[in-house]
């Protein structure tokens, strides 16, 4: 499916200390803007100090692409007609890296998110839509959004004088088995041996 527009939007991630002893310490974002810095993915933004009181490090976890399918502007209408339009990022452990994550998605479908939130160890925030990044979705789902109606499927009615009829002459075939016999003629099948 080819997006027929793209977005790169810049992400912000805090990360504070764990509260437990097995988790030395927590991400999650905290915005996501159209306004896109000139700097490196992983870079940080603010120190939190060494206890983290000055509340956690921020950091600017990097770009993503939001791509927008003329197929999903019903799940964009539905977002945007919401109480509260919200855009969601995914962040993902990645082992390797100096912070130890990576920005993995950035969505602006609910059907979509609610896929991508099928991994534990992921880490997938909701956020409010920034006003110019729903501006900018609301103008494409006037341009390209199709109003579908429903049609309920009727199902083909049974004809109850035709069930378990038979015509006149017809085999009863509900107690015969293999071979045209009846359960007498099936040997020791489903018997005990004497």
């Amino acid at each position: 499916m080819t997006a027929l527009r793209r977005l790169d939007l810049a992400v912000i991630a805090e990360r504070r200390p764990g509260v437990t002893r097995w988790q030395e310490h927590v991400w999650r974002v905290v915005a996501v803007q159209e306004e896109v810095p000139p700097l490196a993915p992983w870079t940080m933004l603010r120190d939190g100090g060494a206890d983290g009181r000055r509340g956690g490090e921020l950091w600017f976890a990097g770009t993503a692409e939001l791509a927008l399918h003329r197929s999903d502007t019903p799940n964009y209408k539905d977002n945007l007609e919401s109480a509260w339009p919200l855009v969601w990022a995914l962040l993902r452990p990645a082992p390797g890296t100096p912070s130890g994550m990576a920005l993995a998605a950035v969505t602006v479908d609910p059907g979509e998110a609610e896929v991508l939130s099928e991994n534990p160890s992921d880490t997938l925030e909701a956020l409010p839509m920034p006003p110019a990044l729903a501006s900018t979705l609301a103008a494409f789902v006037r341009e390209h959004h199709v109003e579908r109606a429903f049609h309920k499927r009727k199902r083909d009615r049974a004809d109850s004088e035709a069930l378990g009829r038979r015509a006149p002459g017809e085999p009863e075939s509900w107690g015969q088995g293999r071979g045209g016999q009846g359960s007498e003629g099936q040997g020791s099948e489903g018997q005990g041996s004497e």
